[in-house]
C-alpha cells in the first residue's frame, strides 16, 4: 500500500514566520513531522470486519499514507473552492474520515465545524443556522438532511461526499493515479480560528467553542507531558474527537467497533479483542464505557499486561472502578483527567492518589478530587453569581477549603463562543495578560473548592446545587455517599418541592436485576438508603427517595446525568420519604 512520497517541500511549522514578521502556527504540521520521523509506522487501523480464525481485520494506514490521504484532500478541497477562513461543516463517520478531514482542513487554513448529531435534529439545526458554515463535507445521509432542511443550511453554498471509511487516496481512475503533490501548510497564526467545536449541552444549549491553532498546540504540548505519552503508542479512543490528538502525538489509533451515537451499547469483548490483537497501550472512554469492560474483564479473569495508561473523564471516576483496574492493568494505571471543551486538560489525578487518599474522603461527603492543575493551567474558586463577571478581581477569591465557582486559564483554554456574545460575557473574565498566561479567565460551570494541598475537589455542577432548608448541598457531595450501596447503579441529587419550599432528594437507578417491585420493598431500600445519608454530615437531611430504572444521560459520555430534566420528572410525584 505504501508508495514513495514527493518530497515534501519546506512548509511554515512553529517558529517560522511570515514576511511581516508574524510567527505561523498550523497545528498540522504534527503530521509531516511524524511523517519524517516514523513514515512507515502505522497511523491509523480502521475495522473491516472478522477473518475466520475470529480476529479483527483492519484497513490500515501509515503516517505517510495518512499525510498523502489529507494532502489529496486538501488539493480537492482546494479546487471546490474551500479556502483559509471556510466555515466548513462536518457530518462525517468517526475515525479515518474525520481525521483525514480535520488535518486537511486545518493544512488549508480553513475551520471545521464539529457537531455532535446526538443533541437531537432541533438543537443541531439551530447549530447550524447559527454557525452560517459555508461548505459542509458530509456523508449521503447528511446531504439528504440538509436538502430537507434548506433554511438552516442556507449559507452552504459548497457541498462534498464522502465515503465513509473510504480513502480517497484508494478511490481513484487508472488515468489519475497518481501521487498528490505535498499540499503547503496555509500560513495561519496562534490566534487564528482553528476549530469550532461544540459542547453537548447537557446542562444547557450546545455552544460552539472556537479553538485557535495556538490553543491546540498546547493541548497537544500539555496531553504528551502529562501522561508521559510517546511516539509509537497504540491508542484506542472510545470518544472520536479525542483521535485527533494522536497524529499531533505520533500513536497509532486503532478506531474501536462501536456505535458513538450509542457509546453504553458498546460489546466489552470487542474492546478487549482489539486491545489485545492490536497491543493497545493507552485508552480514552467514560466511565461507564469502562464499568462494563472492567465487569467482563473480572467475569473472565482478563488481565491487559500491555496496557500503560487508561484515561477515565466524562464524569466523576467511582474509586471501586479504579481499584478494579489495578488488578486489570498490572503494569499500567488509571488517569482521570478534569476539564470541558472549553479547557481540557485543566487537572489530573491518578488512581494511586485516589485509592490511597481522597477515595475515603468522597465516601465522607467531601467531592470528587480532580487532583492539581496540569502545566501552564492556573485554577481558582471564586464566590458564586450567576451574573456576568466583566473584570477580573482578586477580591472574588474564596479561601482555601471554601466551595465555589471553579475558573481556570491557560494557553489551552479557549476564549469564547461563536456567534454568542451574551454566553461568552458569561462565561469569561477578561484580566491583564502575562507573558505566560492570556488574559481570559473561564468560568467553568462547576462547583468545587482547592485544598490546603492545592487539589481541586469538584462539588457538582453550578447549575445543579440544590437549596434546603439545612443549606445549599451539591451533587458530588452527597451522592457519592448513596453509591456505595451494593443495589445502587447511580444516584441523583435534584431540587424537591415547590418554590419557597425548598426539599433535598435523591433520584436512585438500582443495578440490573435489584429493582424493588413493591411498595414494601421500595420502603425497605429507602431505610437503607437513609442510614448511609445519616451517618455523613453532608447527607444527614436528605429524606426523600424517588427510584428510577433509566437516568437521563449525555450521548457524548454516556456518563453526565441530567438531573434538571430528572428534577421536572419527579417534581409533581411523591416520595418516599423516611423521617
Amino acid at each position: 500500500m505504501a508508495q514513495a512520497l514527493p518530497e515534501r517541500s519546506e512548509s511554515p511549522a512553529i517558529g517560522t514566520a511570515d514576511p511581516d514578521g508574524t510567527r505561523v502556527v498550523n497545528v498540522a504540521r504534527f503530521l509531516p513531522a511524524m511523517v519524517s520521523r516514523q513514515p512507515d509506522v502505522l497511523a491509523l487501523r480502521v475495522p473491516r470486519g472478522t477473518r475466520k480464525d475470529g480476529s479483527i481485520r483492519y484497513l490500515d494506514l501509515t503516517f505517510s499514507e495518512l499525510d498523502r490521504e489529507t494532502d489529496a484532500w486538501a488539493h480537492r478541497l482546494a479546487e471546490a473552492g474551500i479556502s483559509r477562513g471556510t466555515r466548513v461543516l462536518l457530518l462525517v463517520t468517526p475515525g479515518l474520515s474525520l481525521i483525514a478531514l480535520c488535518f486537511a482542513l486545518f493544512k488549508a487554513g480553513a475551520v471545521p465545524v464539529v457537531i455532535d448529531p446526538g443533541m437531537g435534529l432541533r438543537a443541531f439545526l439551530r447549530c447550524v443556522e447559527r454557525t452560517q458554515p459555508r461548505a459542509m463535507l458530509s456523508i449521503p445521509r447528511g446531504i439528504w438532511v440538509a436538502r430537507l432542511f434548506r433554511g438552516a443550511f442556507s449559507s452552504v453554498k459548497i457541498r462534498l461526499t464522502v465515503q465513509p471509511h473510504q480513502p480517497l487516496t484508494l478511490n481513484r481512475t487508472a488515468a489519475s493515479d497518481r501521487v498528490s503533490p505535498p499540499f503547503p501548510l496555509a500560513p495561519t497564526r496562534s490566534d487564528d480560528l482553528a476549530a469550532i467545536l461544540f459542547t453537548s449541552g447537557s446542562t444547557g444549549a450546545p455552544k460552539g467553542v472556537c479553538y485557535e491553532h495556538g490553543m491546540f498546540e498546547a493541548q497537544v504540548r500539555t496531553v504528551r507531558g502529562t501522561y508521559g505519552i510517546e511516539p509509537g503508542e497504540i491508542d484506542l479512543p472510545m470518544l472520536p474527537v479525542f483521535a485527533l490528538f494522536n497524529p499531533a502525538l505520533g500513536m497509532t489509533t486503532v478506531l474501536p467497533e462501536m456505535n458513538p451515537g450509542r457509546p453504553a451499547a458498546v460489546d466489552p469483548a470487542k474492546i478487549i479483542q482489539a486491545i489485545r490483537q492490536c497491543g493497545v497501550t493507552t485508552s480514552f472512554g467514560s466511565p461507564v464505557l469502562w464499568r462494563k469492560i472492567g465487569d467482563h474483564c473480572r467475569a473472565h479473569g482478563i488481565t491487559l499486561p500491555g496496557m500503560r495508561r487508561i484515561l477515565m473523564a466524562g464524569a466523576p471516576v467511582p474509586p471501586r472502578l479504579m481499584e478494579d483496574f489495578q488488578k486489570i492493568l498490572p503494569h499500567g494505571r488509571v488517569y482521570s483527567p478534569y476539564g470541558a471543551t472549553e479547557a481540557l486538560p485543566v487537572t489530573s489525578i491518578s488512581d494511586r492518589e485516589v485509592l490511597e487518599y481522597s477515595a475515603a474522603l468522597t465516601d465522607r461527603g467531601r467531592g470528587t478530587c480532580v487532583g492539581r492543575p496540569v502545566a501552564d493551567v492556573e485554577v481558582k474558586v471564586i464566590r458564586f453569581s450567576d451574573d456576568p463577571i466583566d473584570q477580573w478581581n482578586d477580591a472574588l477569591v474564596v479561601p482555601a477549603g471554601e466551595i465555589g465557582e471553579i475558573v481556570v486559564r491557560g494557553p489551552a483554554v479557549t476564549h469564547s463562543y461563536d456567534q454568542l456574545p451574551h454566553a461568552t460575557a458569561s462565561a469569561k473574565i477578561r484580566v491583564a495578560a502575562r507573558e505566560d498566561l492570556p488574559g481570559i479567565w473561564h468560568r467553568m460551570g462547576d462547583s468545587g473548592y482547592i485544598d490546603e494541598d492545592g487539589r481541586l475537589w469538584f462539588c457538582g455542577r453550578k447549575a445543579e446545587r440544590v437549596r434546603s432548608p439545612d443549606g445549599v448541598l451539591f451533587t458530588d457531595r452527597c451522592e457519592p455517599v448513596f453509591n456505595r450501596h451494593p443495589r445502587v447503579a447511580r444516584t441523583a441529587l435534584i431540587q424537591s418541592g415547590s418554590p419557597g419550599s425548598e426539599e433535598a432528594a435523591l433520584v436512585v437507578q438500582p443495578r440490573e436485576g435489584c429493582w424493588p417491585r413493591t411498595t414494601l420493598a421500595r420502603l425497605e431500600f429507602a431505610r437503607e438508603l437513609r442510614e448511609l445519608g445519616r451517618a455523613c454530615e453532608t447527607t444527614r437531611g436528605i429524606t426523600r427517595f424517588f427510584f428510577h430504572r433509566k437516568f437521563p444521560v449525555d450521548v457524548r459520555h454516556n456518563a453526565k446525568i441530567h438531573r434538571l430534566a430528572l428534577a421536572r420528572r419527579f417534581a409533581d410525584r411523591r416520595p418516599v420519604l423516611i423521617p
